[in-house]
């Protein structure tokens, strides 16, 4: 018999829809799927691409162009991709598109262990149902963000997203829910819901103060920082609002084609403001070195509502000061390390305030202490409780 690719056997293997890529900027499903790869092995799918994907976003087609649709990432992980024609996402012919992923999927695990079976679980963080992708003794929902909710941001139809979901959900063992208004929603659909936030990984950060800096930001201090995915769901007018006070903002992560383009042009040409562009996950570290204050300035949606914010665990863990806007998750947070305003004005002047608040050793230890009670390798715990994985 051949050897198999990936450690262990179907048997032990967890296949994880994710939402998101792997490469790029780390989302919540490639977190969640590395930490509890020490569970157990962990295929991590990503989303269907097509040529139209690629055309569409060229920094992700870089990605692609030298990577197979099946890549072997370490002992107990591996990615894939199923590669569709373009305009499945159509009415009629999304219907197609969940069939095609599950194939795909099948034939990765046939690859990486020379056999089929039954799966260890399935995790799946999409709408689309997925479950009849092989037999599995535990399927989870995983609920990252408010799909219907955020349809027309998604380009998506509602009532279709709304659908799938709840075929996903009355398919499942188990559901994950990202933040407490998620996890509300399920609670009444009639749904057991586990509450799994996002988490941080302080392992990145130490040290985070001695990394070499960053060649490309040539900002003078205290810096104002924003690090993530510009889209519709960050409110643009209180970015423009730091940048007026003359105060340093930095800038990292990847900008959506069409996100207010006119805008945030103008913005990043201002003299006191810096866009690296995005940033692979290991080299973020040296750009928090760059940055005082990180800023978490999500605009006021039921979409973000919804959601729970990875920056800014990931700004305390690296010991910085937090300026967020007004969101459940940070109430569930419940902690004063992250200071909450609304509106510009509001929010500029909660930025300059934090500018002006030196950070102390003591400070700094308590922001990345705090963060270590919230650990992606906690939140793994729970997902692997509901996935009756064995302990490690």
């Amino acid at each position: 018999m051949h050897s198999p690719i990936l450690q262990g056997a179907p048997e032990d293997l967890v296949v994880y829809f994710a939402n998101s890529t792997w490469y790029g900027p780390a989302g919540t499903d490639r977190h969640m799927a590395e930490a509890l790869s020490r569970y157990t092995p962990v295929l991590y799918v990503e989303p269907p691409v097509s040529a139209l994907t690629v055309l569409r976003n060229p920094a992700y087609a870089a990605t692609l162009a030298d990577r197979p649709p099946l890549e072997v990432l370490g002992p107990a992980l591996a990615r894939a991709v199923t590669r569709v024609t373009p305009g499945m996402s159509r009415p009629g012919l999304n219907r197609l598109t969940g069939p095609l992923v599950e194939r795909g999927t099948r034939a990765a695990i046939r690859r990486l262990y020379r056999r089929a079976g039954t799966v260890a679980g399935i995790v799946s963080s999409r709408a689309t149902p997925l479950w009849g992708t092989a037999p599995a003794r535990r399927r989870v929902f995983f609920a990252t963000d408010d799909l219907p909710a955020g349809a027309e941001l998604l380009g998506e139809s509602r009532e279709r997203l709304a659908r799938d979901e709840a075929r996903t959900i009355a398919g499942a063992d188990a559901v994950a829910a990202v933040s407490p208004g998620l996890q509300k929603r399920y609670i009444e659909m009639g749904r057991d819901a586990e509450l799994v936030p996002n988490g941080c990984l302080p392992s990145a950060y130490e040290g985070v103060d001695r990394l070499p800096i960053p060649d490309d930001v040539g900002l003078s201090g205290p810096v104002a920082g924003f690090v993530g995915h510009l889209n519709h769901r960050i409110d643009l007018t209180l970015l423009e609002a730091v940048a007026a006070t003359g105060s340093s903002l930095l800038i990292v992560g990847p900008a959506v084609p069409g996100y207010a383009a006119a805008r945030f042009d103008a913005l990043c040409r201002r003299p006191n403001v810096r866009w690296v562009g995005g940033r692979a996950f290991d080299a973020l570290p040296a750009y928090l070195r760059m940055i005082d204050v990180g800023l978490t300035p999500y605009a006021d949606s039921a979409f973000n509502r919804a959601s729970f914010p990875l920056k800014t665990l990931e700004y305390l863990a690296a010991g910085r000061a937090v300026v967020a806007t007004p969101l459940p998750a940070n109430d569930w947070l419940g902690t004063d390390l992250i200071t909450v305003a609304a509106g510009p004005q509001a929010y500029a002047q909660a930025v300059v305030a934090q500018l002006a608040t030196a950070r102390t050793e003591a400070l700094a230890e308590r922001r990345r202490a705090f963060a270590r009670q919230h650990s992606w390798t906690r939140r793994a715990e729970t997902m692997a409780a509901l996935l009756e994985l064995p302990t490690p």
